[in-house]
Protein backbone atom coordinates (compact mmCIF):
# COMPACT_ATOMS: atom_id res chain seq x y z
CA UNK A 1 0.00 0.00 0.00
CA UNK A 2 1.40 3.45 -0.89
CA UNK A 3 2.52 5.59 2.08
CA UNK A 4 -0.28 7.54 3.79
CA UNK A 5 -3.06 5.53 2.11
CA UNK A 6 -5.69 4.31 4.59
CA UNK A 7 -6.28 0.63 5.28
CA UNK A 8 -9.53 -0.83 3.94
CA UNK A 9 -11.21 -0.81 7.35
CA UNK A 10 -10.33 2.86 7.81
CA UNK A 11 -11.96 4.11 4.60
CA UNK A 12 -14.71 6.68 5.25
CA UNK A 13 -18.26 5.44 4.75
CA UNK A 14 -19.54 8.92 3.87
CA UNK A 15 -17.57 11.19 1.55
CA UNK A 16 -17.80 14.43 -0.38
CA UNK A 17 -18.14 13.87 -4.12
CA UNK A 18 -16.84 16.13 -6.86
CA UNK A 19 -18.77 15.61 -10.14
CA UNK A 20 -16.48 16.64 -13.00
CA UNK A 21 -17.03 15.52 -16.57
CA UNK A 22 -13.96 14.11 -18.30
CA UNK A 23 -11.84 14.05 -15.13
CA UNK A 24 -10.75 10.46 -14.54
CA UNK A 25 -9.02 9.41 -11.33
CA UNK A 26 -7.72 5.85 -11.01
CA UNK A 27 -6.14 4.11 -8.01
CA UNK A 28 -2.51 5.30 -7.64
CA UNK A 29 -3.03 7.91 -10.36
CA UNK A 30 -2.32 11.59 -9.72
CA UNK A 31 -4.87 14.19 -10.80
CA UNK A 32 -4.04 17.92 -10.64
CA UNK A 33 -7.05 20.13 -9.89
CA UNK A 34 -7.56 23.89 -9.89
CA UNK A 35 -10.20 24.58 -7.22
CA UNK A 36 -11.94 27.94 -7.48
CA UNK A 37 -15.73 27.54 -7.06
CA UNK A 38 -16.81 28.48 -3.50
CA UNK A 39 -18.54 25.14 -2.85
CA UNK A 40 -15.48 23.16 -3.94
CA UNK A 41 -13.14 25.43 -2.02
CA UNK A 42 -15.28 24.61 1.02
CA UNK A 43 -15.14 20.90 0.14
CA UNK A 44 -11.36 20.97 -0.19
CA UNK A 45 -10.91 22.92 3.04
CA UNK A 46 -13.13 20.43 4.88
CA UNK A 47 -11.19 17.52 3.36
CA UNK A 48 -7.88 19.03 4.44
CA UNK A 49 -9.22 19.21 7.98
CA UNK A 50 -10.61 15.66 8.06
CA UNK A 51 -8.47 13.01 6.40
CA UNK A 52 -7.72 14.81 3.11
CA UNK A 53 -10.06 12.64 1.03
CA UNK A 54 -13.01 13.09 -1.31
CA UNK A 55 -14.44 11.22 -4.28
CA UNK A 56 -14.25 12.00 -7.99
CA UNK A 57 -17.28 11.04 -10.08
CA UNK A 58 -18.42 11.83 -13.61
CA UNK A 59 -21.89 13.16 -14.52
CA UNK A 60 -23.79 10.65 -16.63
CA UNK A 61 -24.80 12.37 -19.89
CA UNK A 62 -27.55 9.80 -20.44
CA UNK A 63 -29.48 10.89 -17.32
CA UNK A 64 -31.54 14.05 -16.72
CA UNK A 65 -30.48 16.53 -14.07
CA UNK A 66 -31.81 15.89 -10.57
CA UNK A 67 -32.56 18.20 -7.65
CA UNK A 68 -28.90 18.13 -6.55
CA UNK A 69 -27.57 18.75 -10.05
CA UNK A 70 -26.31 16.39 -12.73
CA UNK A 71 -26.89 12.73 -11.96
CA UNK A 72 -23.64 10.84 -11.82
CA UNK A 73 -22.35 7.41 -12.65
CA UNK A 74 -22.50 5.13 -9.63
CA UNK A 75 -18.80 4.22 -9.68
CA UNK A 76 -16.13 6.78 -8.78
CA UNK A 77 -12.68 6.88 -7.20
CA UNK A 78 -11.70 8.07 -3.75
CA UNK A 79 -8.73 10.41 -3.80
CA UNK A 80 -6.37 11.72 -1.14
CA UNK A 81 -5.01 15.26 -1.33
CA UNK A 82 -1.27 14.59 -1.58
CA UNK A 83 -0.21 18.19 -2.20
CA UNK A 84 -1.80 21.62 -2.24
CA UNK A 85 -0.89 25.26 -2.70
CA UNK A 86 -2.77 28.51 -2.22
CA UNK A 87 -2.81 31.25 -4.87
CA UNK A 88 -3.00 34.99 -4.30
CA UNK A 89 -6.38 35.15 -6.05
CA UNK A 90 -7.99 32.64 -3.67
CA UNK A 91 -7.68 29.38 -5.57
CA UNK A 92 -6.34 26.06 -4.32
CA UNK A 93 -4.05 24.02 -6.56
CA UNK A 94 -4.15 20.42 -5.41
CA UNK A 95 -2.96 17.00 -6.49
CA UNK A 96 -5.38 14.17 -5.79
CA UNK A 97 -3.86 10.69 -5.56
CA UNK A 98 -6.23 7.81 -6.26
CA UNK A 99 -6.87 5.41 -3.38
CA UNK A 100 -9.66 3.03 -4.41
CA UNK A 101 -12.83 2.92 -6.43
CA UNK A 102 -16.25 2.97 -4.78
CA UNK A 103 -19.89 2.49 -5.66
CA UNK A 104 -22.39 5.12 -4.54
CA UNK A 105 -25.03 3.53 -2.33
CA UNK A 106 -27.00 6.76 -1.93
CA UNK A 107 -26.53 10.50 -1.90
CA UNK A 108 -26.97 12.11 1.49
CA UNK A 109 -27.47 15.67 2.66
CA UNK A 110 -24.85 18.02 1.26
CA UNK A 111 -22.64 20.31 3.26
CA UNK A 112 -21.62 23.91 2.55
CA UNK A 113 -22.92 23.65 -1.00
CA UNK A 114 -21.12 20.45 -2.05
CA UNK A 115 -22.58 17.00 -2.49
CA UNK A 116 -21.98 13.98 -0.28
CA UNK A 117 -22.67 10.26 -0.58
CA UNK A 118 -22.63 7.03 1.36
CA UNK A 119 -20.37 4.65 -0.54
CA UNK A 120 -19.39 0.98 -0.72
CA UNK A 121 -15.76 -0.04 -1.36
CA UNK A 122 -16.23 -3.80 -1.03
CA UNK A 123 -16.46 -4.59 -4.79
CA UNK A 124 -13.08 -2.90 -5.28
CA UNK A 125 -11.09 -4.18 -2.32
CA UNK A 126 -8.37 -5.41 -4.70
CA UNK A 127 -7.56 -1.78 -5.56
CA UNK A 128 -5.69 -1.55 -2.24
CA UNK A 129 -3.69 -4.73 -2.75
CA UNK A 130 0.04 -4.33 -3.42
CA UNK A 131 2.98 -6.65 -3.89
CA UNK A 132 1.37 -8.92 -6.46
CA UNK A 133 2.63 -9.59 -9.98
CA UNK A 134 2.54 -6.71 -12.45
CA UNK A 135 -0.43 -6.83 -14.85
CA UNK A 136 0.27 -8.29 -18.26
CA UNK A 137 0.57 -5.64 -20.95
CA UNK A 138 1.28 -5.97 -24.67
CA UNK A 139 3.54 -2.93 -24.58
CA UNK A 140 4.42 -3.13 -28.26
CA UNK A 141 0.73 -3.04 -29.21
CA UNK A 142 0.14 -0.13 -26.84
CA UNK A 143 2.96 1.97 -28.29
CA UNK A 144 1.93 1.06 -31.85
CA UNK A 145 -1.60 2.31 -31.14
CA UNK A 146 -0.42 5.34 -29.18
CA UNK A 147 1.79 6.83 -31.90
CA UNK A 148 -0.98 7.45 -34.50
CA UNK A 149 -3.39 8.50 -31.75
CA UNK A 150 -1.03 11.21 -30.50
CA UNK A 151 -0.07 12.22 -34.04
CA UNK A 152 -3.72 12.70 -35.07
CA UNK A 153 -4.28 15.02 -32.09
CA UNK A 154 -1.04 16.94 -32.32
CA UNK A 155 0.02 15.69 -28.89
CA UNK A 156 3.72 15.99 -28.16
CA UNK A 157 4.87 12.86 -26.33
CA UNK A 158 7.97 12.30 -24.22
CA UNK A 159 8.78 8.88 -25.64
CA UNK A 160 11.87 8.49 -23.46
CA UNK A 161 9.68 9.05 -20.41
CA UNK A 162 7.11 6.58 -21.73
CA UNK A 163 9.83 3.96 -22.27
CA UNK A 164 11.03 4.42 -18.67
CA UNK A 165 7.58 4.21 -17.06
CA UNK A 166 6.47 0.88 -15.62
CA UNK A 167 3.56 -0.93 -17.24
CA UNK A 168 0.99 -0.35 -14.47
CA UNK A 169 1.70 3.36 -14.08
CA UNK A 170 1.86 3.86 -17.85
CA UNK A 171 -1.61 2.39 -18.30
CA UNK A 172 -3.00 4.43 -15.41
CA UNK A 173 -1.48 7.67 -16.66
CA UNK A 174 -2.58 7.20 -20.27
CA UNK A 175 -6.13 6.33 -19.23
CA UNK A 176 -6.28 9.55 -17.23
CA UNK A 177 -4.63 11.97 -19.66
CA UNK A 178 -5.81 10.78 -23.09
CA UNK A 179 -8.79 12.84 -24.31
CA UNK A 180 -11.33 10.03 -24.39
CA UNK A 181 -14.99 10.92 -24.07
CA UNK A 182 -16.92 10.61 -20.82
CA UNK A 183 -18.31 7.14 -21.51
CA UNK A 184 -14.93 5.79 -22.56
CA UNK A 185 -13.31 7.15 -19.40
CA UNK A 186 -16.05 5.60 -17.30
CA UNK A 187 -15.55 2.25 -19.03
CA UNK A 188 -11.83 2.42 -18.19
CA UNK A 189 -12.65 3.22 -14.57
CA UNK A 190 -15.08 0.31 -14.29
CA UNK A 191 -12.78 -2.25 -15.92
CA UNK A 192 -12.62 -5.39 -13.80
CA UNK A 193 -8.88 -5.10 -13.15
CA UNK A 194 -5.57 -3.73 -14.44
CA UNK A 195 -5.20 -6.26 -17.26
CA UNK A 196 -8.73 -5.65 -18.52
CA UNK A 197 -8.12 -1.89 -18.32
CA UNK A 198 -4.88 -2.21 -20.28
CA UNK A 199 -6.60 -4.25 -23.01
CA UNK A 200 -9.46 -1.74 -23.17
CA UNK A 201 -7.00 1.16 -23.43
CA UNK A 202 -5.24 -0.47 -26.41
CA UNK A 203 -8.60 -1.21 -28.06
CA UNK A 204 -9.80 2.39 -27.63
CA UNK A 205 -6.58 3.75 -29.11
CA UNK A 206 -6.72 1.34 -32.05
CA UNK A 207 -10.39 1.97 -32.81
CA UNK A 208 -9.94 5.72 -32.58
CA UNK A 209 -6.98 5.58 -34.96
CA UNK A 210 -9.15 3.72 -37.48
CA UNK A 211 -12.12 6.06 -37.02
CA UNK A 212 -14.32 3.40 -35.45
CA UNK A 213 -16.77 4.07 -32.64
CA UNK A 214 -15.88 1.96 -29.58
CA UNK A 215 -18.50 -0.48 -28.39
CA UNK A 216 -19.36 -1.67 -24.93
CA UNK A 217 -19.50 1.75 -23.31
CA UNK A 218 -21.42 1.92 -20.04
CA UNK A 219 -24.96 3.25 -20.37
Amino acid sequence: MPPFHPAFDDLPAEIAIFPLSGALLLPEGRLPLNIFEPRYLAMTQDALATGRMFGMVQPDPALPRGDAGAQTYRVGCLGRISSFAETEDGRLLITLTGVTRFRIAEEIEGRRGYRRARVDYAPFRADLATGGPAPKLDRAALVAALRPYFRARGIEANWDGIDQTGDAMLVTTLCMVCPFDVREKQALLEAAGPEERAAMLVALLQMDSHGAAPEGRPS
